[in-house]
């Protein structure tokens, strides 16, 4: 909260003093607080307006509990609170009103936690500890300090190029070498392996924010996202395919937003018709990914894709990954695929059909399961690449290098013959 410090007052604050309406509650707090070496005396009887006015001739607590249940205006009351309330008090609402808008509109006004009734000693217990970590936490005196989040989106230049096997690596990386709480977004909505490379099962978070947005804030993020490690949680889904995609974005932008409050990094899985559909997903992306295998078709969609973020991304830094390179055995060899999609590849990572099978059989990412192989310390190599990304970089150039070779050509000649095409229909898009 944010009254002034009272003169005088620095040494003589308690460590808890609560507020609440009903002797039931009443019941069932006391003991919590004489467990927690307290006093059980500083449990008051009277909700937020008797906190208000003891407050504002006395020293503010560390922690503060006050009850809403008596307020027929609690954002209103709870400015009023802040007004006689003292900078760094940690303070948990208790109410009855079971209203997400209600806890979001809480959160903002500065409230730590707000608490449903009837209460229980656990559920007490824990808002306590958490409250006392939060308040003996070091205090930043603003945001400089703070690490800068970094959102980074991994795209395929076709199916199977290999661009979500490097996405759940990256995340992994972050969060169990570098210790960095990250968050993995699959947009894969029908067919992600997000969940499935981490042996999880994927809930039912991201559809569930796509068929209502207006529920999307920290404590949907917080119960909705599945747990992979310590500093890792994905958000993914395995929707019907019998129900198509029915959202305008909003979605997709409101959970970026959350993810960079709560979170250092962001790994977007982003499949490229997503890109298409929603081009605003890359307004607040750092690193652009861009993964692709040594075939025509993937030269192809990289210079069609490379020439899309130049125009509606070009704030984000982009790496070009060539995915399972085989010296001597790709369609188009690493020169003559510079040269056509007119930039340098950043980094490629060789085949390795035993290492991908190997992290399969194990429930794995491939970096976590294959830390030894050449693969795995490429993989490793574009992960500390992206963790050396800030929002300040300015996307890589993509000024052209050498004539493209897709320019030089003759397509004619490597089309198929009429009679063969009537034979075998060739699809526009085949992933």
């Amino acid at each position: 909260m944010n009254a002034p410090w009272k003169s005088g007052s620095h040494g003589n604050r308690d460590a808890f003093a609560a507020y609440v309406c009903d002797e039931t509650s009443l019941d069932v707090l006391r003991p919590v607080i004489i467990e927690m070496g307290w006093q059980p005396e500083k449990c008051n009887k009277g909700g937020l307006r008797n906190a208000v006015q003891s407050l504002s001739i006395s020293a503010s607590p560390n922690i503060l509990m006050v009850d809403l249940s008596e307020s027929g205006d609690p954002l209103n009351d709870i400015n009023a609170l802040a007004e006689v309330c003292e900078p760094g008090t940690v303070v948990i609402a208790i109410g009855q009103v079971n209203d997400v808008r209600l806890y979001r509109d809480l959160l903002s006004s500065g409230i730590h936690d707000y608490l449903l009734k009837p209460l229980s000693p656990g559920q007490i217990r824990d808002a306590l500890v958490n409250a006392q970590a939060i308040f003996a936490s070091p205090k930043h005196s603003d945001g400089a300090s703070a690490k800068s989040h970094i959102s980074t989106a991994v795209i395929g230049t076709r199916g199977g190029v290999g661009a979500s096997t490097l996405a759940t690596s990256l995340a992994w990386l972050f969060s169990a070498e570098h210790k960095v709480p990250t968050a993995l977004l699959d947009l894969d909505i029908h067919f992600g392996t997000g969940a499935l490379a981490l042996d999880l099962e994927p809930g039912r978070g991201l559809t569930d924010a796509i068929e209502n947005p207006s529920r999307i804030d920290g404590l949907f993020i917080e119960r909705a996202m599945i747990r992979a490690n310590d500093n890792l949680a994905i958000l993914s889904a395995e929707a019907p395919i019998t129900a198509p995609l029915m959202t305008d974005g909003s979605a997709f932008v409101q959970l970026e937003e959350e993810f960079r409050q709560a979170f250092e990094m962001t790994v977007i899985d982003l499949p490229r018709n997503m890109l298409i559909n929603f081009p605003h997903l890359l307004s607040d992306v750092n690193v652009v990914v861009l993964v692709t295998e040594m075939t025509l078709a993937s030269a192809r969609d990289a210079i069609r894709l490379l020439s899309w973020l130049k125009t509606n991304a070009n704030h984000a830094q982009v790496m070009v990954v060539a995915n399972k390179v085989q010296p001597g055995a790709a369609e188009i060899g690493k020169a003559d695929f510079e040269a056509s999609i007119e930039r340098k590849i950043t980094f490629s990572v060789p085949f390795d059909f035993k290492a991908a099978a190997n992290s399969a059989k194990l429930g794995q990412t491939f970096a976590e399961a294959n830390r030894a192989t050449k693969a795995g310390g490429t993989i490793r190599d574009i992960g500390k690449a992206v963790m050396g990304a800030s929002d300040g970089l300015e996307s890589s150039s993509l000024a052209p290098a050498k004539k493209s070779l897709l320019g030089k050509l003759d397509f004619k000649s490597m089309m198929p013959s009429k009679k063969a095409k009537a034979a075998v229909p060739i699809p526009l898009e085949a992933d």
